[in-house]
């Protein structure tokens, strides 16, 4: 069993460690405050969670057999990746020229930081794929499946909080230099050109 865990959150660090559309997120929400950052990695992390019980009930066996289902989770994840995209396109261009009073009054709520993770997540059919071949290799032999696949998703989740944590808090220490507004905006176009692109690749993936 600690061999089967350890080369479980390696597995696991190799995985957070690819960069993906949540990652972006994450540093761009961490730009704002901590707090932005960090309440979009719970989110986040909710829906590794969530795809993590999808795929402990064996549900997601129904997405990949349907090929409509996947394609409506994939175009839906595809407008919300623009969305973010856009938006943060657009808050760049709102911040230039503004002071950081007025950088700061964009600012997202606690929830709408939170939302954004979860619902970037959810919107995502690999994550559900990826979830479903994932986590039965780390099911030790003889263990009930489904209570393991319950624990080893929960497990991954919370490692993945402090992995991104670790995101939040680097950001948060370099706030001295990002906290120049043309850093900032700077920083806001290029995390918003990448969401915009990774939105029109999932779209035009078939």
């Amino acid at each position: 069993m600690p061999t089967t865990l350890f080369a479980f959150l390696g597995a696991c660090t190799l995985v957070a460690a690819s960069p993906g559309p949540s990652t972006v997120l994450i540093i761009k929400q961490s730009l704002h405050s901590r707090r932005s950052g960090f309440l979009t990695v719970l989110g986040n992390e909710t829906g590794v969670f969530v795809w993590g019980l999808v795929a402990a009930f064996g549900l997601t066996a129904l997405l990949t057999a349907s090929e409509v289902a996947y394609d409506v989770i994939r175009i839906v994840g595809a407008v919300v990746l623009v969305g973010f995209g856009i938006q943060a396109l657009r808050q760049a261009r709102r911040a230039k020229g503004a002071e950081e009073g007025a950088w700061e009054a964009t600012h997202k709520s606690g929830w709408a930081s939170y939302r954004g993770g979860l619902l970037l997540n959810l919107a995502n059919p690999k994550a559900a794929v990826f979830a479903m071949s994932f986590l039965p290799q780390f099911v030790p032999e003889g263990a009930p499946h489904l209570p393991a696949m319950v624990g080893l998703a929960a497990l991954w989740a919370v490692y993945e909080v402090g992995y991104y944590g670790l995101y939040v808090w680097f950001v948060g220490r370099l706030k001295s230099v990002l906290s120049r507004a043309g850093v900032r905006r700077r920083l806001e176009q290029v995390s918003g050109g990448v969401l915009l692109l990774l939105g029109v690749r999932m779209a035009l993936e078939g």
